[in-house]
């Protein structure tokens, strides 16, 4: 009987947001798994008992990325860790959309503002600035020229958190064609989805927004998954992730490019696509007893 944690966050007194993690854990047990979802900073818990110990909705991780990080390192020498720790501690920095553009992978166009730097903030179109660290649009907002002064400020609040500013141009096809998302588990597309604009240029970058705005089944098209795999293919070392989602927008010439490569705890949607639920199970056990 293989022994699997799905590694989570606190959520307090108020229900956790994962509405994946008790159908995964309802499913491995079914299937034969001793399996748990607990906390990831739970200080009581042994990780070293697991055959695997599976990243799942760590969605605090962002705002203790150093004290996750070295959680991640200590698990995943005692153990299994998926993804690899070296995977994790590259993909928290979105500093790696540089890596991919310089494997030729496409993706949206990224200036980086260490703090220190002064940014030099676009003179027309609109523009996204968010930090290099962050989860669920934490810390992001879309403006235009007429919004610079408050432009200036947030990239000021961002260097008086420590973080790295990112400034990138709006992809204004997001507002007609969304947000895709592609799943992979196991090696595999597992499924795919697509969502709404998350920013609007009335909100704050300091407010909470809805990070998965009218989410829907979605079926790629050979361009996406095209992009989908090379963003895979150029993670460095060429590791073994267990999965990995791939956004992808529309540029300006409808051409799919890379967003975000999250491979440290994507939301699976398997509320969405319950018919998935069987294939990840098969591929966690697979894991668990390597």
């Amino acid at each position: 009987m293989p022994r699997i944690a799905l590694a989570t966050y606190d959520p307090g007194a108020e229900p956790s947001k994962d509405r994946d993690l008790p159908v995964l854990v309802e499913a491995l047990r079914a299937a034969g798994a001793d399996a748990v979802a607990a906390p990831w900073d739970d200080p009581s818990l042994d990780w070293t008992g697991f055959d695997l110990v599976v990243i799942r909705s760590t969605w605090d991780y962002s705002w203790r990325a150093a004290e996750f990080l070295a959680w991640a390192h200590k698990v995943g020498t005692a153990t299994r860790l998926a993804n690899p720790p070296e995977v994790i501690r590259w993909n928290t920095d979105k500093r790696y959309l540089g890596d991919l553009a310089a494997a030729d992978v496409p993706v949206v166009p990224t200036r980086y503002v260490a703090p220190g730097e002064s940014p030099a903030l676009p003179a027309e179109g609109e523009y996204v600035v968010k930090p290099t660290s962050g989860a669920g649009a934490r810390y992001a907002a879309r403006y235009t020229s007429d919004g610079r002064e408050t432009a200036r400020r947030h990239v000021a609040r961002l260097h008086e958190e420590g973080l790295t500013a990112m400034i990138q141009p709006y992809l204004t096809a997001i507002d007609t064609t969304g947000e895709r998302a592609l799943q992979f588990f196991g090696g595999r597309l597992l499924h795919a989805s697509r969502k709404r604009a998350v920013l609007s240029r009335e909100t704050a970058y300091d407010a909470q927004k809805v990070a998965h705005p009218g989410l829907e089944p979605w079926q790629p098209t050979p361009a996406e998954l095209a992009v989908a795999e090379r963003a895979l293919a150029a993670v460095p070392g060429d590791p073994a992730l267990l999965y990995a989602r791939v956004d992808l927008a529309d540029t300006e010439d409808g051409r799919p490019c890379v967003m975000e490569l999250e491979l440290v705890e994507p939301n699976l949607f398997l509320f969405l696509h319950p018919g998935s639920v069987p294939r990840v199970v098969e591929a966690l056990l697979e894991a668990a007893r390597r």
